[in-house]
């Protein structure tokens, strides 16, 4: 009997009553998983009604028709403000010195934008980002166009 003893007292009894609370707390945090999914999965449903309750009254109250003829008005807008101010920019004042600074403007920027992007990745050996590539390719993009429609007499 005291050899029982020695051996449930010894490591045995530690081993065993560590499974068997390893087994309880593993059971509870499994119980705990399932309710917090079907707590989850009863807010996801909850949400999913009120967000098609909400996108049906917007739909009755016309909102989005409303907000796409704005969306429309304003890029119209847009586009008309950017027709006018590209013409704004080739219309000749009769003051030849204004005329020829207005023509000098935009190959002038390009050409300076373009000198300083070509120093700066000389000089810190950075190779070209997404910034300077669009900064780049806007000073190309106005130095040709100027040529080209300076070349069509627009």
């Amino acid at each position: 009997m005291s050899a029982v003893l020695s051996f449930l007292g010894g490591n045995a009894f530690r081993m065993l009553w560590g499974e068997v609370s390893t087994f309880i707390t593993k059971r509870q945090e499994h119980k705990y998983e399932i309710e917090r999914f079907e707590q989850q999965a009863r807010l996801e449903a909850a949400a999913h009604t009120r967000n098609l309750q909400s996108m049906k009254l917007q739909s009755e109250l016309g909102i989005k028709e409303v907000y796409v003829k704005q969306e429309a008005a304003t890029e119209a807008g847009e586009l008309e403000a950017w027709v006018e101010t590209v013409k704004a920019t080739t219309r000749q004042t009769g003051v030849a010195w204004v005329d020829a600074w207005n023509a000098s403007i935009r190959p002038g920027f390009a050409t300076m934008a373009a000198i300083a992007m070509a120093a700066e990745i000389v000089a810190l050996g950075v190779e070209l980002n997404e910034w300077h590539v669009n900064v780049f390719s806007a000073a190309v993009g106005i130095f040709l166009a100027d040529r080209q429609l300076t070349k069509r007499g627009k």
